[in-house]
């Protein structure tokens, strides 16, 4: 059997059951790598302070990289019986080198250790995360400003509203990336704050230099408490917090990509390489991209609802409760990772059906708001005009006609100060162009937009 480290304090083995029940080791393995660097770090540390020598820190280091490659290689038996990453990997440098690896723990627990691999790990993922984020950025940049001139019905409670242009209706998705970087980057401070050297829950009576350890990981921050520091997971509920309102905002491009590629809408058709078709159904090209990334929002919010849980009712400091946080944790990252990926692969594939924008921008009485606006820049107030124009909708509505065909004489029934120049304003181009004004629809605004928004992601304006 398998040595416990606790063995000198207990005299029966643990159940088969509850070791396997208790084990952590076939989820948390994938910190090995953090695992090992953080242990290479601890142990010049301690050679720094004169708790190990020269020797012994190069013997733990090359055993360490010699674990490190073994584990890369598929080669290394991982062991439920000893429970997680942090045993496993040190029980193996102990079959390595001997006695000095038993010095390796010096001033430490799995305590502190697993807090400062989880850190480590989620530093290295929010990296890669800001990667795709930028990337799905870039290509939405791109596709809106192609789409500058598009014009396309913009729509309050589902129902055809005003007309907008599609790259501005794109760069709305922007916003919402943008705010998820910035909360993210935000997150990132707290992530990178160092717990190693609060041993348990009272730091070590050793000469450590947790300065020197931090500095060696890369670490802005020392956790200055050694109770809090084992038993802090807010920076795994914040980054979880971060990932459902990312992971929102997906699921809503989500439904609008959706409703756009049906046949009731034909507003864009999404490339073959992201949809599937039907067992039965020879003509069916379905979403299934944004269907599932819309369906893993919910997997990604219950994540959340499960690290709240968890910590909720934890007396300091560190409980086995714990355990629990990697599973929810990693599969948050790898959902978004991949939410992410898809979409940033996805979006510059989109083929635009700029006619069937235009067709459906065309009806619903799309331009009464400018109707209305025409009134009050002729002396009209807004609320007499605002009636005035729902007049002139509802006899539109009995005609079956909309409002630009309506002829100067009809409309002069409904106001006398409407004049030819009425037809200028109710059109889709004049509508959009007249909102030219900061954060606007107008064409050129979406340039403008789109062109500071290169300037925020550090990218070559054009």
């Amino acid at each position: 059997m398998t040595e416990k480290p606790w063995s000198g304090r207990f005299t029966a083995p643990t159940d088969a059951f509850v070791e396997a029940f208790t084990a952590s080791v076939n989820f948390d393995q994938r910190l090995y790598q953090h695992d090992i660097i953080g242990s290479i770090a601890h142990a010049r540390m301690l050679t720094h302070v004169s708790i190990l020598s020269e020797a012994e820190c190069t013997q733990i280091v090359e055993g360490l990289t010699e674990i490190k490659a073994e584990i890369a290689r598929g080669e290394f038996n991982w062991s439920v019986a000893l429970e997680d990453v942090h045993m496993n990997i040190e029980t193996r440098l102990i079959q390595k080198i001997g006695v000095v690896g038993k010095k390796l723990h010096t001033g430490r627990s799995r305590n502190d250790q697993v807090a400062t691999d989880i850190r480590l790990y989620l530093r290295d993922e929010i990296e890669l995360i800001q990667t795709e984020l930028t990337r799905l950025l870039i290509a939405l940049i791109e596709v809106a400003e192609r789409e500058a001139d598009t014009l396309m019905p913009g729509f309050t409670h589902l129902q055809s509203a005003q007309p907008i242009t599609f790259g501005h209706h794109l760069l709305a998705w922007c916003e919402m990336l943008i705010r998820d970087k910035a909360r993210l980057e935000d997150c990132l401070k707290r992530v990178n704050t160092m717990p190693l050297g609060a041993a348990a829950l009272a730091g070590t009576s050793y000469p450590i230099d947790r300065h020197y350890t931090a500095q060696l990981l890369g670490f802005d921050t020392i956790a200055e408490n050694s109770l809090d520091a084992v038993s802090d997971r807010d920076f795994a509920i914040e980054f979880s917090s971060f990932a459902a309102i990312l992971m929102m905002h997906l699921s809503r491009f989500s439904e609008e990509l959706i409703l756009w590629s049906s046949a009731q809408f034909h507003f864009i058709e999404l490339n073959d390489a992201f949809c599937t078709g039907s067992s039965i159904m020879p003509q069916k090209k379905n979403p299934d991209v944004p269907e599932l990334v819309r369906g893993k929002t919910g997997r990604v919010y219950g994540h959340l609802m499960s690290l709240l849980t968890l910590m909720k009712s934890q007396p300091l400091a560190y409980n086995k409760d714990n355990q629990e946080d990697k599973e929810p944790l990693f599969d948050t990252i790898d959902t978004l990772k991949g939410s992410l990926r898809v979409f940033a692969d996805m979006l510059p594939t989109i083929q635009v059906q700029r006619e069937s924008m235009r067709t459906a921008a065309q009806s619903g009485f799309i331009t009464a708001t400018d109707l209305a606006d025409y009134l009050v820049r002729k002396g009209v107030a807004f609320r007499d005009a605002y009636k005035i124009v729902g007049e002139a909708v509802r006899y539109c509505i009995e005609a079956d006609c909309d409002l630009a065909a309506l002829s100067l004489d009809t409309f002069q029934s409904f106001s006398p100060l409407i004049d030819n120049d009425v037809y200028g304003i109710l059109t889709l181009e004049g509508a959009v162009n007249a909102r030219c004004h900061f954060g606007g629809t107008a064409p050129s605004q979406v340039r403008a937009a789109v062109q500071r928004l290169r300037e925020r992601l550090g990218m070559t304006t054009k």
